[in-house]
């Protein structure tokens, strides 16, 4: 079943929901790039936008391979928009038929990839957050 464009904001606020369990994880809407900017210490790992051709999209960081493999299985699966080809991918939310939890596990992946690419000094500061979390 293909996500409604009326269902898109309700997806988008479930997503943007998931990153309170994620440490050092926010998003604020950026005026200048029109989008929501989901990032960890500054660095993104999602936009979301509502694009002209496509209507609602994410743009989420992936595996080269991985994002390939995506783009083959899934037409809503497109290379990234106005980003790195190679490393992001788009879903576009209105033929997406992921389930939310397909999103949001790829969204997870996203962030795990840009903290992965964090010094090891503030890697250490997303854990303790996390640890200081759970107790």
């Amino acid at each position: 079943m293909k996500h409604k464009e009326k269902d898109s904001c309700a997806i988008l606020e479930d997503l943007k929901e998931s990153l309170s369990e994620w440490p050092g994880a926010n998003v604020y809407y950026r005026k200048d790039w029109e989008c929501d900017y989901f990032n960890v210490t500054g660095k993104f790992f999602c936009l979301s936008m509502d694009n002209p051709l496509h209507g609602p999209i994410v743009t989420i960081k992936g595996l080269p391979a991985d994002n390939e493999l995506l783009r083959e299985q899934y037409e809503f699966v497109i290379p990234g928009y106005h980003v790195n080809k190679t490393h992001w991918n788009s879903i576009k939310l209105s033929e997406s038929t992921f389930s939310l939890e397909e999103l949001r596990a790829l969204l997870k992946h996203s962030y795990e990839l840009v903290v992965a690419g964090l010094s090891k000094k503030v890697r250490q500061e997303l854990s303790d957050r996390e640890v200081g979390r759970e107790k």
